[in-house]
C-alpha cells in the first residue's frame, strides 16, 4: 500500500479561491458626538445642516478661526479621502491575493534564457558549443512555459503541458531554475537537473511546485552554503489520474496502462534538455521523491543507471505494490528495486548513489525496517552506494523531509554529481 505524506494532498492552484478568506474592509465609523450650539440647542443628526436665518451669513470676525462646524466639514473630507485610499489599497491586495490581472504576473510567459526572437519573429539560433564540452545547449523545440509563481529572489516556477512523444502520455510539468542560471558568469554552463516526485496521487499537480514546502528556496540556500549543486528542478505529475479509488501506477510502465515510467525517465528529461543548458552525462541527472515518489525515483535510478546517477528517497516504498500489476509478474519484477539492485551488482556497475531518509515516527511502521533491510542486503556492495538518515520524531510528510535533506542527503549526492560545467 502506498502512503501519501500527511497533509500533502495534491495542491490546488496557487492561493485557491475559498482559502484565506479576505478580511472585512474596515469597521463602521464611530458615531461622532456633536456639542451644543450657543443657547443650549442640540446639533441636528449627522448629515444635516444646522439652522441659519434666511438670507444671513454666519458672522466670522476677520482673523479668527472658522466656526467648529466648518472645521468638522474639512475633517470629514480628509477622513473620506483617507478611506478611499485605504479601500483602494485593500482592493489591490485582494486582487493580488486572488491573482486577478494586472495585480499578478501569474500566466505570463517565462523563457528561462531561451534565445530571444529576431526581427523575423523567429528565435535566434543557440550559440555553438565545442565538441568536447560537458554542457549540452538547449536542443529545442522550446516549450511554452507560463509563470505559476514568482519567488522573492525573482526566480520563477513555471508550468507547461508536455505531450510525451515516447510515452504517449500528456501532462503538466513545473520547472524552476536557480538565479545562477541567468547569471552572466554561468552563461556557457550546463546545470544539473533534479526530477522531484511527490507522494500520494501526484495528480493533477505536483506538490513540490508550491513554495510552502520551501524546496526551491532550500536548494538556493544550500547552494549558497556549499552543501548542494544549483539544481534545476523538474516537477512532473506522477500519476495519469487521481488514486481516489486506491489505484496508482508506481511510476512504471504497467501493461495496458499509461507508460508512466517512460514519461518520467524519457519524456521529462527530453523536455529539460530541449529548454535548458544541462549536463551531457548522467553525472548531472538525479531524482528526488517522497513516499510513492521516493519509490519511483529509486526504481528509475536502478533501472536506468546509464541515465541517472543518484536519488534522494524519503519514506519510500521498496517494492512495487500497485494492484494494476496483477497478472503481470514478469513486468513487476523488472520494476522491483530489490531485483534491479541485485542485477546492477552482478553487472558490476555503473555506480549509483542512493540517499535514504526516513522518520522514526512514520505512520507505516514497515517503512524504516524495509529500508534498513534493503541497505543491509544491497547497500555499499559493488556499485550500489547507500546512506540512511533517520529523522528523530520525523513523520511521513514533506515538511519533515525538506529541511532534513540539507543535513545529509543533498550533500551526499552533490559530492558525486557535476555542474555547473562548460
Amino acid at each position: 500500500m502506498s502512503y501519501a505524506p500527511e497533509g500533502q494532498q495534491p495542491q490546488p492552484p496557487y492561493r485557491p479561491e475559498g482559502q484565506n478568506p479576505q478580511q472585512p474592509y474596515g469597521t463602521p465609523y464611530a458615531q461622532q458626538q456633536y456639542g451644543q450650539q450657543q443657547g443650549g440647542g442640540q446639533q441636528p443628526p449627522y448629515g444635516q445642516e444646522p439652522y441659519e436665518s434666511y438670507g444671513q451669513e454666519p458672522y466670522e470676525p476677520y482673523g479668527q478661526e472658522p466656526e467648529p462646524r466648518r472645521r468638522s466639514k474639512v475633517r470629514r473630507w480628509v477622513i473620506a479621502g483617507a478611506c478611499v485610499l485605504a479601500l483602494a489599497g485593500t482592493a489591490a491586495g485582494v486582487m493580488h491575493h486572488y491573482e486577478i490581472p494586472p495585480f499578478t504576473d501569474k500566466g505570463s510567459a517565462v523563457s528561462f534564457g531561451t534565445p530571444p526572437a529576431g526581427g523575423d519573429g523567429k528565435k535566434s539560433a543557440a550559440p555553438q558549443q565545442p565538441a568536447n564540452s560537458k554542457m549540452l545547449m538547449p536542443t529545442g523545440p522550446a516549450a511554452e512555459f507560463k509563470n505559476s509563481m514568482t519567488l522573492p529572489d525573482g526566480t520563477h516556477v513555471a508550468v507547461t503541458t508536455l505531450d510525451g512523444k515516447k510515452s504517449g502520455f500528456k501532462g503538466k510539468v513545473w520547472v524552476w531554475a536557480p538565479k545562477e542560471y541567468n547569471d552572466p558568469k554561468f552563461a556557457k554552463s550546463g546545470f544539473p537537473v533534479m526530477i522531484a516526485l511527490p507522494g500520494g496521487a501526484g495528480y493533477p499537480s505536483n506538490y513540490w511546485m508550491g513554495t510552502d514546502l520551501g524546496l526551491q528556496t532550500s536548494i538556493a540556500k544550500w547552494y549558497s552554503e556549499g552543501k548542494s549543486k544549483p539544481f534545476i528542478l523538474a516537477m512532473p505529475v506522477l500519476n495519469p489520474a487521481p488514486d481516489d479509488k486506491g489505484v496508482y501506477w508506481d511510476g512504471s510502465d504497467i501493461p495496458d496502462q499509461p507508460k508512466m515510467g517512460t514519461w518520467l525517465t524519457e519524456d521529462v528529461p527530453d523536455l529539460m534538455k530541449a529548454n535548458f543548458r544541462t549536463v551531457k552525462s548522467r553525472d548531472g541527472w538525479a531524482f528526488m521523491g517522497s513516499s510513492t515518489g521516493g519509490f519511483a525515483g529509486l526504481k528509475a535510478v536502478l533501472k536506468h543507471p546509464d541515465k541517472f546517477k543518484a536519488v534522494i528517497a524519503s519514506g519510500p516504498d521498496i517494492v512495487p505494490d500497485s494492484s494494476l500489476w496483477k497478472g503481470h509478474d514478469k513486468e513487476k519484477a523488472e520494476n522491483n528495486p530489490e531485483v534491479l539492485a541485485k542485477q546492477l551488482i552482478d553487472r558490476k556497475g555503473p555506480d549509483v548513489y542512493l540517499a535514504f531518509q526516513v522518520g522514526d515516527s512514520e505512520n507505516n511502521k514497515k517503512t524504516l525496517p524495509d529500508v534498513q533491510k534493503f541497505i543491509a542486503t544491497f547497500g555499499n556492495k559493488g556499485p550500489v552506494h547507500t546512506e540512511l538518515r533517520i529523522i528523530k520524531g520525523g513523520q511521513h510528510n514533506a515538511k519533515t523531509y525538506v529541511p532534513n535533506m540539507g543535513e545529509g542527503p543533498i550533500q551526499y549526492i552533490s559530492k558525486v554529481m557535476e555542474g555547473p560545467v562548460e
